[in-house]
Protein backbone atom coordinates (compact mmCIF):
# COMPACT_ATOMS: atom_id res chain seq x y z
CA UNK A 1 0.00 0.00 0.00
CA UNK A 2 1.00 3.30 -0.92
CA UNK A 3 1.85 6.16 1.45
CA UNK A 4 -1.28 8.68 1.33
CA UNK A 5 0.15 11.78 0.60
CA UNK A 6 1.05 13.92 4.01
CA UNK A 7 0.36 17.73 2.33
CA UNK A 8 2.35 20.74 3.14
CA UNK A 9 1.14 24.54 3.09
CA UNK A 10 0.91 25.04 -0.90
CA UNK A 11 4.63 26.56 -1.99
CA UNK A 12 3.39 28.72 -4.58
CA UNK A 13 0.60 30.10 -1.48
CA UNK A 14 3.92 31.27 0.63
CA UNK A 15 4.80 34.68 1.61
CA UNK A 16 7.84 35.71 2.28
CA UNK A 17 6.54 37.72 5.93
CA UNK A 18 5.10 34.29 6.71
CA UNK A 19 7.57 31.96 5.60
CA UNK A 20 4.94 29.45 4.35
CA UNK A 21 2.93 29.40 7.78
CA UNK A 22 -0.25 30.70 6.68
CA UNK A 23 -2.69 31.22 3.78
CA UNK A 24 -6.18 31.72 3.00
CA UNK A 25 -7.80 31.45 -0.37
CA UNK A 26 -11.50 32.54 -1.69
CA UNK A 27 -12.93 29.25 -2.26
CA UNK A 28 -15.39 30.38 -5.29
CA UNK A 29 -11.83 31.46 -6.86
CA UNK A 30 -10.10 28.74 -6.24
CA UNK A 31 -12.63 26.15 -7.75
CA UNK A 32 -12.87 28.12 -10.85
CA UNK A 33 -15.83 26.81 -12.16
CA UNK A 34 -14.80 23.22 -11.67
CA UNK A 35 -15.58 20.33 -8.53
CA UNK A 36 -12.25 20.19 -6.17
CA UNK A 37 -11.95 16.11 -5.82
CA UNK A 38 -9.44 15.30 -2.75
CA UNK A 39 -8.01 11.47 -2.38
CA UNK A 40 -7.57 10.72 0.97
CA UNK A 41 -4.38 12.26 2.38
CA UNK A 42 -3.95 13.90 5.67
CA UNK A 43 -2.09 17.30 6.45
CA UNK A 44 0.97 19.08 9.00
CA UNK A 45 -1.08 22.43 9.27
CA UNK A 46 -4.10 23.27 10.47
CA UNK A 47 -7.65 23.41 8.23
CA UNK A 48 -10.30 25.43 8.27
CA UNK A 49 -13.04 25.29 5.35
CA UNK A 50 -15.96 28.07 6.39
CA UNK A 51 -18.47 27.55 3.06
CA UNK A 52 -21.57 30.12 3.45
CA UNK A 53 -22.86 27.97 0.35
CA UNK A 54 -21.96 24.67 -0.36
CA UNK A 55 -22.42 21.28 -1.96
CA UNK A 56 -20.48 17.71 -1.53
CA UNK A 57 -19.67 15.76 0.74
CA UNK A 58 -16.48 15.59 3.23
CA UNK A 59 -14.48 12.41 5.50
CA UNK A 60 -12.47 13.41 8.12
CA UNK A 61 -10.91 10.36 10.32
CA UNK A 62 -13.44 7.88 9.19
CA UNK A 63 -16.94 9.73 9.60
CA UNK A 64 -18.51 11.03 6.59
CA UNK A 65 -20.18 14.51 6.45
CA UNK A 66 -22.67 16.46 4.35
CA UNK A 67 -21.14 19.96 3.18
CA UNK A 68 -23.45 22.40 3.36
CA UNK A 69 -24.31 26.34 3.88
CA UNK A 70 -23.21 27.76 6.95
CA UNK A 71 -20.85 25.79 8.28
CA UNK A 72 -17.05 25.64 9.28
CA UNK A 73 -14.76 22.15 8.98
CA UNK A 74 -12.10 22.38 11.40
CA UNK A 75 -9.07 19.51 10.95
CA UNK A 76 -5.58 19.59 13.56
CA UNK A 77 -3.09 18.04 12.01
CA UNK A 78 -2.42 14.40 11.64
CA UNK A 79 -6.30 14.29 10.49
CA UNK A 80 -6.86 11.90 7.75
CA UNK A 81 -9.65 13.14 4.75
CA UNK A 82 -11.08 13.12 1.72
CA UNK A 83 -12.71 15.91 0.23
CA UNK A 84 -15.86 16.82 -2.75
CA UNK A 85 -16.46 20.43 -2.93
CA UNK A 86 -18.99 21.44 -5.85
CA UNK A 87 -18.70 23.90 -8.22
CA UNK A 88 -20.38 26.94 -7.13
CA UNK A 89 -19.67 26.53 -3.31
CA UNK A 90 -18.57 29.95 -1.61
CA UNK A 91 -16.24 30.68 1.60
CA UNK A 92 -12.79 30.98 2.41
CA UNK A 93 -10.24 27.97 3.02
CA UNK A 94 -7.50 28.74 5.69
CA UNK A 95 -4.29 26.54 6.01
CA UNK A 96 -2.10 27.53 9.28
CA UNK A 97 0.97 25.95 10.80
CA UNK A 98 1.03 24.93 14.57
CA UNK A 99 3.99 27.34 15.28
CA UNK A 100 2.46 30.59 13.29
CA UNK A 101 -0.38 30.89 16.24
CA UNK A 102 1.24 31.82 19.45
CA UNK A 103 2.82 28.70 19.75
CA UNK A 104 4.17 29.66 23.41
CA UNK A 105 1.29 31.21 24.65
CA UNK A 106 -0.59 28.86 27.14
CA UNK A 107 -4.01 30.70 27.38
CA UNK A 108 -3.37 30.72 22.73
CA UNK A 109 -2.94 27.51 22.40
CA UNK A 110 -6.18 26.15 24.73
CA UNK A 111 -8.04 27.96 22.41
CA UNK A 112 -7.27 27.11 19.70
CA UNK A 113 -7.78 23.26 21.07
CA UNK A 114 -11.29 24.21 21.73
CA UNK A 115 -12.21 25.61 18.74
CA UNK A 116 -11.01 22.81 16.74
CA UNK A 117 -11.98 19.73 19.02
CA UNK A 118 -15.09 19.38 16.79
CA UNK A 119 -14.47 19.07 12.94
CA UNK A 120 -17.69 20.00 11.69
CA UNK A 121 -19.69 23.17 13.25
CA UNK A 122 -23.03 24.13 11.64
CA UNK A 123 -24.00 27.76 12.55
CA UNK A 124 -27.23 30.11 11.68
CA UNK A 125 -27.10 33.09 8.98
CA UNK A 126 -26.41 35.28 11.60
CA UNK A 127 -24.01 33.90 13.72
CA UNK A 128 -22.52 32.16 10.37
CA UNK A 129 -21.90 35.91 9.24
CA UNK A 130 -19.85 37.17 12.05
CA UNK A 131 -17.52 34.50 11.17
CA UNK A 132 -17.17 34.91 7.86
CA UNK A 133 -16.64 38.57 8.19
CA UNK A 134 -13.83 37.97 10.28
CA UNK A 135 -12.42 35.71 7.51
CA UNK A 136 -13.25 38.15 5.10
CA UNK A 137 -10.68 40.99 7.04
CA UNK A 138 -8.26 38.36 7.50
CA UNK A 139 -8.14 37.51 3.66
CA UNK A 140 -8.10 41.07 2.74
CA UNK A 141 -4.86 41.59 5.06
CA UNK A 142 -3.24 38.63 3.63
CA UNK A 143 -3.95 40.36 0.18
CA UNK A 144 -3.12 43.60 1.10
CA UNK A 145 -0.03 42.59 3.22
CA UNK A 146 0.44 46.38 5.28
CA UNK A 147 2.40 46.97 7.57
CA UNK A 148 1.53 45.10 10.96
CA UNK A 149 -0.96 42.92 8.94
CA UNK A 150 0.40 39.35 10.38
CA UNK A 151 -0.73 40.70 13.54
CA UNK A 152 -3.87 42.11 12.70
CA UNK A 153 -4.41 38.04 10.97
CA UNK A 154 -3.37 36.44 14.26
CA UNK A 155 -5.60 38.49 16.14
CA UNK A 156 -8.57 38.27 13.65
CA UNK A 157 -8.21 34.68 14.20
CA UNK A 158 -8.21 34.95 17.64
CA UNK A 159 -11.73 36.27 17.15
CA UNK A 160 -12.78 33.31 15.21
CA UNK A 161 -12.21 30.90 17.24
CA UNK A 162 -13.80 32.97 20.41
CA UNK A 163 -16.82 32.74 18.58
CA UNK A 164 -16.80 29.43 17.36
CA UNK A 165 -16.17 28.20 21.06
CA UNK A 166 -19.02 30.47 22.49
CA UNK A 167 -21.14 28.90 19.86
CA UNK A 168 -20.29 24.95 20.68
CA UNK A 169 -20.29 26.66 24.59
CA UNK A 170 -23.89 27.65 24.34
CA UNK A 171 -25.26 24.64 22.21
CA UNK A 172 -23.42 22.08 25.00
CA UNK A 173 -24.81 24.12 27.57
CA UNK A 174 -28.28 23.63 26.27
CA UNK A 175 -28.68 20.14 25.46
CA UNK A 176 -26.61 18.66 28.56
CA UNK A 177 -26.14 21.55 31.13
CA UNK A 178 -21.96 20.92 30.54
CA UNK A 179 -20.97 23.74 33.49
CA UNK A 180 -17.74 25.43 32.84
CA UNK A 181 -15.65 23.56 35.59
CA UNK A 182 -16.35 20.14 33.58
CA UNK A 183 -15.88 21.57 30.05
CA UNK A 184 -12.68 22.76 31.29
CA UNK A 185 -11.65 19.06 32.76
CA UNK A 186 -13.01 17.07 29.54
CA UNK A 187 -10.89 19.69 27.60
CA UNK A 188 -7.91 18.76 29.75
CA UNK A 189 -8.19 15.17 29.45
CA UNK A 190 -8.51 15.07 25.67
CA UNK A 191 -5.08 16.75 25.53
CA UNK A 192 -3.44 14.25 27.87
CA UNK A 193 -4.94 11.84 25.58
CA UNK A 194 -3.80 12.98 22.71
CA UNK A 195 -0.08 13.84 24.05
CA UNK A 196 0.41 10.25 26.07
CA UNK A 197 -1.78 7.84 24.44
CA UNK A 198 1.14 5.78 23.47
CA UNK A 199 2.35 5.73 26.98
CA UNK A 200 -0.64 5.73 29.00
CA UNK A 201 -3.86 3.52 28.70
CA UNK A 202 -5.53 3.46 32.10
CA UNK A 203 -7.86 5.93 33.02
CA UNK A 204 -6.05 5.75 36.51
CA UNK A 205 -2.90 7.23 34.89
CA UNK A 206 -5.01 10.52 33.69
CA UNK A 207 -6.92 10.98 36.75
CA UNK A 208 -3.79 10.87 38.74
CA UNK A 209 -1.99 13.65 36.24
CA UNK A 210 -5.69 15.52 36.87
CA UNK A 211 -5.13 15.14 40.38
CA UNK A 212 -8.62 13.38 40.51
CA UNK A 213 -10.07 9.75 40.89
CA UNK A 214 -11.30 7.74 38.54
CA UNK A 215 -14.87 7.97 39.92
CA UNK A 216 -14.80 11.71 39.27
CA UNK A 217 -13.10 11.40 35.78
CA UNK A 218 -15.68 9.39 35.50
CA UNK A 219 -17.95 11.69 36.15
CA UNK A 220 -16.69 14.21 34.02
CA UNK A 221 -16.92 12.61 30.93
CA UNK A 222 -20.32 10.82 31.42
CA UNK A 223 -21.59 14.22 32.01
CA UNK A 224 -20.61 16.34 28.83
CA UNK A 225 -20.47 13.36 26.32
CA UNK A 226 -22.11 10.45 27.79
CA UNK A 227 -19.10 8.07 27.46
CA UNK A 228 -16.77 6.62 30.28
CA UNK A 229 -13.38 7.14 30.32
CA UNK A 230 -11.93 4.11 29.41
CA UNK A 231 -14.26 4.05 26.32
CA UNK A 232 -13.20 7.53 25.26
CA UNK A 233 -9.36 6.15 25.80
CA UNK A 234 -10.35 3.12 23.39
CA UNK A 235 -11.79 5.73 21.01
CA UNK A 236 -8.70 7.51 20.93
CA UNK A 237 -6.31 4.40 20.30
CA UNK A 238 -8.52 3.07 17.44
CA UNK A 239 -8.57 5.95 15.88
CA UNK A 240 -4.74 6.31 15.96
CA UNK A 241 -4.92 2.94 14.87
CA UNK A 242 -6.66 3.63 11.93
CA UNK A 243 -4.47 6.71 11.29
CA UNK A 244 -1.23 4.62 11.09
CA UNK A 245 -2.98 1.80 8.93
CA UNK A 246 -3.83 4.14 6.36
CA UNK A 247 -1.60 6.79 6.23
CA UNK A 248 1.68 4.51 6.58
CA UNK A 249 2.98 1.00 5.15
CA UNK A 250 4.62 0.02 8.26
CA UNK A 251 4.19 -3.64 9.53
CA UNK A 252 1.28 -4.59 12.32
CA UNK A 253 4.15 -5.31 14.80
CA UNK A 254 5.88 -1.82 14.08
CA UNK A 255 2.40 0.32 14.33
CA UNK A 256 1.27 -1.74 17.73
CA UNK A 257 4.91 -0.82 19.13
CA UNK A 258 4.48 2.21 18.04
CA UNK A 259 0.97 2.98 20.18
CA UNK A 260 2.75 1.36 23.07
CA UNK A 261 1.61 -2.38 22.43
CA UNK A 262 4.69 -5.17 23.50
CA UNK A 263 2.17 -8.01 22.85
CA UNK A 264 1.01 -7.54 19.09
CA UNK A 265 -1.38 -10.33 19.10
CA UNK A 266 -3.19 -8.52 22.38
CA UNK A 267 -3.27 -5.58 19.83
CA UNK A 268 -4.74 -7.46 16.66
CA UNK A 269 -7.29 -8.31 18.97
CA UNK A 270 -8.29 -5.36 20.99
CA UNK A 271 -8.30 -3.62 17.29
CA UNK A 272 -10.88 -6.91 15.52
CA UNK A 273 -12.90 -6.41 19.10
CA UNK A 274 -14.05 -2.34 18.61
CA UNK A 275 -13.59 -2.90 14.31
CA UNK A 276 -14.84 -6.12 13.74
CA UNK A 277 -11.83 -5.95 11.31
CA UNK A 278 -7.82 -7.31 11.52
CA UNK A 279 -5.85 -4.71 11.21
CA UNK A 280 -4.82 -6.32 8.01
CA UNK A 281 -8.40 -6.45 6.95
CA UNK A 282 -9.23 -2.94 7.36
CA UNK A 283 -5.99 -2.03 6.06
CA UNK A 284 -7.31 -4.19 2.69
CA UNK A 285 -10.58 -2.73 2.98
CA UNK A 286 -9.65 0.99 2.50
CA UNK A 287 -6.64 1.35 0.69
Amino acid sequence: MKNIPIRTIDSSLKEPDLSGSFSIRNVEELLAGQNMVQELHRHDFFYILALTRGTGNHEIDFTTYEVCDNSVFFMRPGHVHQLTLKSGSQGFLLQFKPEFYYPNDAPSRQLLRKASNKNLCQLDESRFRKLITTLATIYQEYVGKQEGYQDVIKANLGLFFIELVRHRQQRINTITQVNPYTEERLEEFLELLENHISDHKQVSHYAGMMHLSAYQLNAITKTALGKTSSELINEWIILESKRNLLATTNQINQIAFQLGYEDVSYFIRFFKKHTGYSPEAFRANFK
